[in-house]
């Protein structure tokens, strides 16, 4: 179990505060989600981490996809994932160091594996050879150093499961299953790894499939909110209208939705969700992160960068040296406007 901080309260009661909202205990006590929405509303920037077997192969998260390659030998990459460089006390401490108030931990993409010990999905980090619980190790420093843990969560596609709205084309049959096991899967990111800031969710293209509509999510919303009544939600642009926030990746999303809490998402490495050693001294540099930080703020934005860790889990020396630059700007001025 992640660790979890339980204070005595000035009354000699238990204060069960996620310790990234000790800054809004009060509020919090009050109403969980608003306490989270005006943490939100201030976190400025978060580290978006990407990782998983196919960082083996150094092509982009979408490689089973693109290159037609069937699941069962895709899966088979499972057996050389070991993760050995991976330090989630180095990768909190970094993202606390250059002034980040968050990080964004993609658990699960479309290709299906798991970075967490899934117990209705075999297709995980705990079963492979680094027989680790990534997530698990990442929950415990985040609770302990008091940053937030957003969970994103692939949704509507999944490359592994024969029923995911992505493999149907045109029949509703089999559709419940997948929403079953998706729906079984966030039960126990929620219920197993202490307080989630956030859950993002992704593939909102194929919402209006059959079967796989706005009630799903939000079916979805209510079971979240059931079990972590302050983690806030987002589906990328916005599915149902019931989102807390949305996320977008460049000024014309943000103003086709003015007015409502955002978050800008920019990657380390142009266009790729993943470790591609073909990019390397293409990241972006100090000066593009800053620039996308003003933009950010000039939107009434929340910026999270995002880095792909290298095949062995380690932070990404080009990404480090960016950041940290980027670190010490703020921490000497605060955050460019």
């Amino acid at each position: 179990m992640p660790y979890v901080t339980v204070l005595q309260d000035e009354e000699g009661g238990y204060d069960t505060t996620p310790t990234y909202l000790f800054d809004q205990a009060e509020q919090y006590r009050e109403n969980p989600h608003e306490a989270a929405m005006t943490w939100f509303a201030q976190a400025h920037y978060g580290l978006g981490v990407n990782f998983g077997v196919h960082s083996l192969m150094g092509r982009a998260h979408d490689v089973m996809k693109t290159e037609g390659i069937k699941h069962e030998d895709y899966k088979r990459l499972q057996q050389s994932f070991k993760a050995e460089h991976f330090d989630a006390n180095d990768l909190v401490e970094f993202a606390i160091a250059n002034g980040m108030r968050y990080v964004d931990f993609t658990v699960r993409g479309a290709d299906g594996f798991c970075l967490y010990n899934s117990a209705i999905c075999g297709f995980n980090c705990a079963t492979s050879p680094a027989k680790r619980d990534l997530l698990g190790e990442l929950a415990s420093v985040c609770e302990y150093h008091g940053i937030g843990l957003c969970l994103t969560y692939c949704h509507g596609m999944d490359w592994s499961h024969p029923h995911s709205p992505e493999t149907l084309v045109d029949e509703e049959e089999g559709i419940q299953e997948y929403l079953d096991y998706a729906a079984g899967q966030l039960r126990e990111l929620l219920t197993q790894y202490g307080p989630i800031a956030a859950v993002c969710l992704e593939g909102i293209e194929h919402l209006g499939k059959p079967g796989y509509d706005q009630a799903v999510c939000e079916d979805l919303y209510s079971m979240i909110r059931h079990y972590q009544p302050q983690t806030l939600i987002a589906y990328q642009h916005g599915a149902t209208g019931g989102e807390d926030f949305f996320f977008v990746e460049n000024e014309e999303q943000r103003d086709a939705k003015a007015g409502k809490i955002a978050q800008m998402r920019v990657l380390l490495s142009p266009g790729r969700f993943s470790y591609d050693p073909e990019l390397a001294g293409r990241h972006l540099k100090e000066q593009d992160v800053m620039d996308k930080l003003r933009a950010a703020d000039k939107q009434s934005c929340c910026l999270q960068v995002s880095t792909c860790l290298m095949p062995d889990g380690s932070l990404d020396l080009e990404d480090v040296n960016t950041l940290l630059s980027v670190g010490q700007y703020i921490e000497k001025h605060g955050f460019p406007r």
